[in-house]
């Protein structure tokens, strides 16, 4: 297809294999997918030249939790609008709780499938 660029995602995450079978899952069904290990290195990617089309980020993060850098996101202008999914091996009662307070606009539980995955990313892409 000319002149078609696929939706753009950020995978945020400290596990480096997460990181790998995220970005292969969602690599394969298509979409044009960035990885980073830290809060920080996200910053590069989501202010980039490209704005994302959504951001997947771990709960347990190293000096910014997911949860903190959802709110981060949605407090600035350039990447309020940005859909967010949070994801965590924590329970899901937690997880759905922190979803809520952070502003996120979904969650994924970990370990997750590529079938919850995808599900969770074209729900908040379409």
């Amino acid at each position: 297809m000319r002149g078609y660029v696929s939706k753009q995602i950020i995978i945020i995450d400290d596990d480096k294999l997460i990181l790998k079978m995220a970005e292969d899952i969602l690599s394969e069904a298509g979409y044009s997918v960035e990885v980073a290990d830290s809060n920080i290195y996200s910053n590069h990617l989501i202010y980039g030249p490209r704005k994302p089309d959504l951001i997947v980020v771990d709960v347990m993060m190293p000096l910014m939790t997911g949860d903190s850098k959802v709110k981060a996101l949605k407090r600035r202008e350039k990447s309020s609008d940005i859909p967010v999914l949070l994801t965590s091996s924590l329970e899901e009662e937690k997880l759905k709780k922190l979803t809520d307070e952070s502003g996120a606009d979904g969650y994924v539980c970990k370990p997750f499938t590529q079938q919850s995955l995808l599900e969770a990313v074209r729900s908040h892409l379409n």
